[in-house]
């Protein structure tokens, strides 16, 4: 049986009330691109459920034409009704919306717990690690404590001009709770798997964390 895999998506679509956010296409499309070519199934759920907000999107990129084609973000699952025994791995995409509705959801947490625990992969990239800022596991710890990790930086956020607007820092955040963050340049692929909880820091790792998740299911 063909291994299969759940996306999760924001549904939040203000940042800060400085413009419109939501989730970033690429950080769907292209894993969900290197997870279909290796025979996995891909599901879509998001927070609330139905069509999740887009932050960010480039027409001309093929891998994101075909992941919109797929009409999979159209329709997407509400994340409170997700059977976690279906899936073998859960991937946390990015977009600043995650700040907002990731964190303190009860069911974000809940996904990747049942998964980590039953003995899946949890993965998330870009802003998509702020699922992991509220995911403890059964016995009350934290995922990410004593866990090296990837995420959109302190200086990623200064340079996009946002970090007095987001709610809090995500490095930052990670920290605190434990984890070991690693981060490399501004935009530059970083990807850190620690055991079955694979992190990736920002857009451009979104692709390398979905084959390093593959590694990890073969």
């Amino acid at each position: 049986m063909s291994k299969r895999i759940l996306i999760v998506l924001t549904s939040h679509d203000d940042l800060g009330g400085v413009e419109r956010t939501g989730y970033y296409v690429p950080e769907a499309a292209h894993p969900w691109q290197i997870f279909t070519k290796a025979g996995f199934e891909v599901d879509v759920a998001s927070v609330a459920g139905g069509r999740p907000p887009r932050d960010g999107h480039d027409p001309d990129d093929p891998t994101q034409a075909a992941f919109l084609a797929t009409g999979l973000d159209d329709d997407t699952a509400r994340l409170a009704d997700v059977n976690t025994a279906a899936y073998d791995a859960v991937l946390y995409a990015g977009g600043h919306g995650t700040m907002w509705d990731f964190p303190d959801n009860p069911d974000v947490a809940r996904v990747g717990r049942e998964i980590y625990e039953r003995g899946g992969v949890v993965a998330a990239v870009c802003h998509g690690p702020a699922a992991l800022v509220g995911l403890t596991l059964s016995d009350g710890s934290h995922l990410v404590d004593g866990r090296r990790v990837a995420a959109f930086t302190n200086s990623e956020e200064s340079a996009r001009g946002v970090a007095d607007v987001v709610p809090f820092l995500l490095a930052d955040a990670l920290t605190a709770r434990g984890a070991r963050h690693e981060p490399a340049a501004n935009w530059q692929p970083q990807v850190v798997a620690d055991g079955r909880l694979v992190t990736g820091q920002n857009p451009a790792s979104a692709g390398p964390l979905a084959e390093r998740v593959v590694d990890l299911l073969a």
